[in-house]
């Protein structure tokens, strides 16, 4: 069990390797106690930093290691799950700057956005799709604070499962019982087609991830309130970002989202 200073260390340290694009070495080759239990509490206090330093708030969730091979190339057999805040959502328009970041990769992902509190435990698949008000495109910028994107489940789960801005598509879709397993999509990479997917590829069923989430929140008194966003987890394999880069996202039957990037000024 790590020191209450212990952790208040790494929190710092986390906090400031991403408040200044500095990536720092895994924690777990200096702190080999550390497992997926006390990372998550770092999660927690690292949030609790955010939020009252740079004064935002959260607003959502999202999944991460959703895919078997995911899975079974980190050695694990769950997802992780961390925290949207505020300041981390985009807007599509104009070039968005990511000159802040360390070493960002970018993911399509079906967002959730709920009508009713999710709470744990016992959250069923059926219970995650009747509190579902709408279902929205979304892309995710992930930013691992380790050195060359390395890390092991702790080290992930602790740095807030390498969360770092997203971006929901315009258009919220009413959701009406449709079957989000064969939800098509189609990722670009300017303008050319990357990889196509299903909604299939995020534990059988985006759904069940989240309420493998809501069940695991439940640990710590935690829920998904009215009206927050849930990324479902990754279509596809995460890819690197490049200066000028076009990536966009479009979902069967609820739309899409496009984003253009730089590592210059750009507009935000």
């Amino acid at each position: 069990m790590l020191k209450t200073e212990v952790i208040d260390s790494i929190v710092d340290e986390l906090f400031l390797a991403e408040k200044h694009g500095k990536a720092i070495p895994k924690l777990v080759d200096r702190y080999p106690e550390l497992d997926a239990e006390l990372a998550y509490e770092i999660q927690n206090r690292l949030i609790e930093r955010k939020c009252r330093d740079e004064g935002t708030k959260i607003v959502g969730w999202k999944l991460g290691l959703t895919s078997k091979a995911k899975q079974e190339m980190m050695g694990v057999h769950e997802p992780t799950y961390g925290v949207l805040l505020e300041n981390m959502q985009l807007q599509s328009d104009g070039s968005i700057s990511l000159k802040t970041l360390i070493h960002p990769k970018i993911e399509p992902e079906i967002a959730f956005i709920f009508k009713e509190e999710l709470k744990g435990p016992g959250v069923t698949v059926a219970e995650v799709l009747q509190k579902t008000a709408y279902i929205a495109p979304a892309l995710e910028i992930i930013d691992s604070r380790y050195q060359h994107f390395s890390f092991t489940l702790a080290d992930v789960i602790a740095d807030n499962s390498s969360s770092s801005r997203f971006i929901l598509g315009e258009r919220f879709t009413k959701y009406d019982g449709e079957d989000l397993s064969l939800t098509g999509m189609v990722f670009k990479k300017n303008g050319a087609i990357v990889s196509t997917s299903a909604g299939a590829s995020v534990m059988g069923h985006p759904a069940r991830a989240i309420a493998w989430m809501v069940n695991k929140l439940s640990r710590y008194g935690q829920s998904v309130k009215p009206g927050e966003v849930v990324l479902s987890g990754a279509l596809t394999g995460a890819m690197e970002i490049k200066e000028g880069d076009v990536f966009s996202m479009s979902l069967d039957r609820f739309g899409s989202v496009e984003a253009s990037f730089t590592f210059g000024k750009g507009s935000k």
